[in-house]
């Protein structure tokens, strides 16, 4: 009897030796199926759809295995895929434009956000509105949506250029300039304005602007790799539709993966959430931002010498979002 249960529990550890091994080789055999894909970020929460895509596992869930690389602005994003250093981008308007009068051959695939391009001034100044701008000395963050909404500023105070002094600035160089007065006037997206008031305080004051500006922030590709990868980026879509009904139904907890991704503090981010509109669309608001900011290219020659308004829907690719939610493409005369 004791050499029958000593061969039964024998039986019974290969059986279950054999099981282990046999998960375990269904699970390579899993992550072995996962396409690769790699994302160039903003890593900030105007990128929240993406981070929550990622972070909550959305894209590996539609076979896609992301690296992510991260980055301080939506146009460093788009350099580096055109580059061929990433597939996809977050990116704003701005570099779009730049990039479709320079004929470069991108594709964008969905808005995922847009968002109030905000102003923080040193409080003593006492600037209260645009015309107070004069003889100031301004932060922007050149080639993005900051450079348009500083220039809307000054167009709408009356000034030009010359009656101020425009500082290109990272925007996380944006807070020490401010702070040891080497700018009067910071113009910058979210977080940067509310890590800003954190750190300075009663010395700072923002400026009512609200819709002066808001910047989109959007899912950009090559024509190139969208042509060979058809499949990817319409999982990638799938994903993030995933990630946009989730931050939907849990907002609570969406504020928390974001913040903590974006080197937030929760309760920083709270405040600003009701900034953020998130979504995973094609609609006629794309190409008004796209003209409306490549005509201020060509207004203010802020663009290549001979270059014209650019015919956006080359540029715009509806059919990866038409094939995953039809219903997300608003467009009157989409592709």
């Amino acid at each position: 009897m004791l050499i029958q249960k000593r061969r039964f529990t024998a039986i019974l550890v290969m059986m279950l030796s054999a099981g282990g091994l046999g998960l375990a080789m269904h699970a390579v055999a899993q992550t072995a199926k996962l396409t690769p894909v790699r994302l160039a970020q903003n890593l900030s929460p105007i990128s929240g759809v993406t981070i929550v895509a990622k972070q909550r596992n959305f894209i590996e869930k539609h076979g896609l295995d992301v690296t992510v690389s991260n980055f301080t602005t939506g146009r460093q994003a788009l350099e580096t895929v055109m580059a061929g250093g990433a597939d996809i981008a977050t990116v704003a308007e701005a570099p779009v434009t730049a990039g479709a009068m320079a004929r470069l051959r991108m594709a964008f695939l969905a808005r995922i956000n847009y968002s109030d391009i905000k102003s923080l001034t040193d409080a003593s100044d006492k600037i209260m509105k645009p015309a107070d701008l004069k003889g100031k000395r301004i932060g922007f963050a050149a080639g993005t949506g900051s450079e348009v909404y500083t220039m809307t500023l000054l167009t709408m105070g009356g000034l030009k250029a010359t009656d101020v002094t425009l500082v290109s600035l990272r925007p996380q160089d944006m807070v020490p300039a401010l702070a040891n007065n080497s700018i009067d006037v910071m113009n910058i997206w979210e977080p940067h304005i509310a890590n800003a008031r954190k750190a300075l305080g009663a010395k700072v004051r923002e400026l009512d602007t609200k819709g002066v500006y808001a910047e989109t922030f959007n899912i950009v590709t090559t024509q190139d790799y969208l042509g060979k990868n058809p499949a990817t980026a319409q999982a990638f879509l799938r994903a993030l539709i995933d990630a946009l009904n989730w931050i939907k139904a849990n907002p609570d907890q969406a504020i928390t993966v974001i913040a903590e991704t974006a080197g937030m503090k929760r309760e920083d981010f709270a405040p600003l959430w009701g900034d953020y509109n998130y979504d995973v669309v094609l609609d006629e608001q794309v190409f008004a931002v796209l003209r409306t900011h490549a005509q201020w290219r060509l207004d203010t020659k802020n663009a290549p010498p001979g270059a014209t308004m650019p015919d956006f829907t080359t540029v715009v690719f509806p059919e990866p979002l038409r094939a995953v939610a039809p219903e997300r493409v608003k467009l009157r005369a989409a592709k």
